[in-house]
């Protein structure tokens, strides 16, 4: 696999993109692709709007995948991340959706997401996908978010 570092976000000056939809992902090679290893993500502090109130909802995300061929390249996940600030979903339609869009765009060996939300209206919501049992013999560290008592 080759890289063409001119066609990535890394390196360059970057807007903050308006939507997720108007994000773009990039991937770069994994270079230990024969290798079963976890690569993990935490985001302490995702925002998104409820798309009832416009209201913000704030949470922790914690990404943690198997990769495959591929490695999501942390600048323009951050962005991704970024996007949702302005962006109108309920706290399971940003967990899910976001895991889905990794799943599709890496094509990991497996991949899951917590997302930890704050309460609203007094009830927190966490929300977890993943694409099936953990490989045996990965080593998978708890996610490390406590159970709601303040967070």
């Amino acid at each position: 696999m080759t890289l063409d570092a001119s066609t990535l976000q890394l390196g360059k000056a970057s807007d903050l993109p308006r939507s997720p939809e108007e994000a773009r992902l990039d991937r770069v090679p994994n270079a230990h692709a024969g290798t079963d290893y976890l690569a993990r993500f935490t985001c302490p502090e995702f925002t998104s709007i409820c798309p009832v109130t416009g209201q913000p909802d704030f949470g922790i995300l914690v990404i943690d995948y198997l990769p495959g061929d591929w490695l999501v390249e942390s600048k323009s996940l951050k962005l991704y991340l970024s996007s949702f600030r302005n962006h109108g979903a309920f706290h399971e339609d940003c967990t899910v959706g976001i895991g889905k869009t990794l799943v599709e765009l890496l094509q990991p060996k497996w991949f899951r997401i917590g997302g930890y939300w704050y309460p609203r209206g007094g009830i927190p919501i966490d929300v977890f996908f993943q694409t099936g049992e953990a490989p045996k013999g990965l080593w998978l560290p708890d996610q490390g978010v406590a159970p709601y008592r303040g967070r």
